[in-house]
C-alpha cells in the first residue's frame, strides 16, 4: 500500500470510514507497518521506536476492529491473522496489557464465531470492561477443530505469546488440567 493509500486509510479510520472486515483488516495491517518500523500513519505526531507497541497502538487497534461499518459482523479470520501479526510485530510493550486484552478477545471472537457458536456484538466482547470468560466458549463442544488448529498454528513458534488465549484454548480442548508449563509442548510454542 503506497504511503499515500495509508494516509487516507487513517483518514478513513478516524472518520469511521472503515466499512467492511477487509478494510479493517487492511488497516490493522497499517498499525503493524508502524509497530515494525516506528513510523507511518500510526505514528504520526509521536516519539514511537520500532518493534514497539505503546497504548497509542492499542487504541487504534481497538476503534479498528470496533469502527461502525464493522461492529456489528463477527471478527474475521484475516483482522485475527492482522491481530497475530501485530502480535508477533511487537517486541517491546508499553500498553498495560490493553492490546493483550484486545488480542485474545478478537481472536477468541473469531473462533467462536466460524464455528457458528454465538458471540456478543464487537463493542460488547472487545471492551475491556467485559471479561472473556463471560462469553467466550469453554468446552470443545461446537468449537470447530479446524480453527483450533489454525490458532494452534498461528501460535506455534511465535517468540512473543500470549497467555489468556492459551489457557482458553487449552480449556476448550480439554487440556486445563494440564500444568500451564505444559501447554508449550502441547501446541509446540514457547511461553
Amino acid at each position: 500500500m503506497s504511503t499515500a493509500a495509508a494516509a487516507d486509510c487513517v483518514g478513513a479510520i478516524e472518520t469511521a470510514g472503515i466499512v467492511d472486515r477487509q478494510a479493517a483488516a487492511q488497516a490493522l495491517g497499517i498499525v503493524r507497518d508502524g509497530v515494525i518500523t516506528g513510523e507511518g500513519p500510526t505514528a504520526r505526531g509521536r516519539i514511537h521506536f520500532s518493534r514497539a507497541l505503546d497504548a497509542d497502538d492499542a487504541a487504534w487497534c481497538a476503534r479498528i476492529l470496533t469502527a461502525a461499518g464493522v461492529e456489528s459482523q463477527p471478527v474475521s479470520r484475516a483482522e485475527a491473522e492482522a491481530m497475530f501479526a501485530i502480535n508477533e510485530a511487537a517486541a517491546e510493550r508499553s500498553d498495560d496489557g490493553r492490546f493483550d486484552d484486545l488480542f485474545a478477545k478478537a481472536v477468541v471472537h473469531h473462533a467462536a464465531s466460524a464455528s457458528g457458536l454465538p458471540v456478543p456484538s464487537r463493542a460488547v466482547a472487545l471492551s475491556p470492561d467485559t471479561a472473556i470468560e463471560s462469553w467466550a466458549p469453554t468446552r470443545a463442544a461446537g468449537v470447530n477443530i479446524e480453527v483450533l488448529e489454525w490458532i494452534a498454528a498461528q501460535m506455534r513458534g511465535k517468540r512473543v505469546s500470549n497467555r489468556t488465549l492459551m489457557t482458553l484454548v487449552a480449556t476448550i480442548v480439554g487440556a486445563a488440567t494440564l500444568p500451564m508449563a505444559s501447554l508449550p509442548s502441547v501446541f509446540d510454542i514457547g511461553l
